[in-house]
């Protein structure tokens, strides 16, 4: 095997050379050196584009009979003072003016008004509502009534409800069906009647929608029967 490749190689080698010897016979090498040096490089000419002219055209802008003789308005940069909304800061409640009921004291006023509800009879649906810290201050938010007297009595959908009190005045408030519960005017019902955590409040629904309130004191007085 060795000795094939070294015929090749040498087969290859002469045939080399000849060809060698036949470009030199030519003179094809300095040939093609002097065509190098004859012929310089030429770069191809770049086109040079012409600039764009926008010719431009006097144009009457079109008014209003009413204006056409009349000087153009001047307007003139006006500085407005920044306006600064005030940010709305909720006071907190101070919890140390606060007057717990015990838990005796809500009992009895309970019981009260447990006394009340069944001299009332059973003309007009009643139920009893013990008044807490979040009922009479903070939020005002009279919720949580009873579920039967909400489905059986007051409205399905959201409406206004009117309470009366022992001297005939009317207070309306707003009752929201889904969370079965008093919000807006209801504030305005317990400030102005001094509610405090413990009373007991006596609701009995003589219209669909207006009720008498019957109010038991948690110190132990009751205003009136006709409250």
């Amino acid at each position: 095997m060795a000795a094939k490749v070294t015929a090749y190689e040498e087969s290859r080698r002469k045939r080399m050379e000849e060809n060698k010897k036949r470009l030199e016979a030519l003179n094809l090498y300095k040939l093609s050196r002097a065509l190098k040096i004859s012929t310089p490089t030429k770069s191809s000419p770049m086109k040079r584009s012409k600039p764009r002219v926008v010719e431009k055209q006097m144009v009457v802008v079109r008014r209003s009979n009413r204006i056409a003789n009349k000087p153009a308005p001047f307007f003139k940069e006006a500085v407005l003072d920044r306006v600064v909304i005030p940010r709305r800061i909720s006071k907190a409640v101070d919890l140390s003016n606060l007057v717990f009921a015990t838990d005796e004291a809500r009992a009895k006023a309970m019981e009260k008004a447990e006394k009340l509800q069944s001299d009332l009879g059973s003309d007009y649906p009643t139920f009893i509502k013990s008044m807490l810290q979040s009922h009479v201050t903070g939020g005002f938010w009279l919720g949580c009534l009873p579920l039967d007297f909400c489905r059986r009595n007051l409205p399905r959908r959201g409406d206004f409800i009117t309470l009366i009190d022992e001297d005939g005045d009317e207070y309306r408030v707003t009752y929201l069906a889904r969370q079965n519960g008093l919000s807006g005017g209801w504030k305005g019902f317990a400030v102005a009647h001094g509610l405090l955590d413990g009373d007991a409040v006596v609701f009995q629904l003589i219209k669909p929608t207006t009720c008498k309130v019957y109010i038991i004191r948690v110190n132990g007085s009751e205003q009136g029967n006709s409250l």
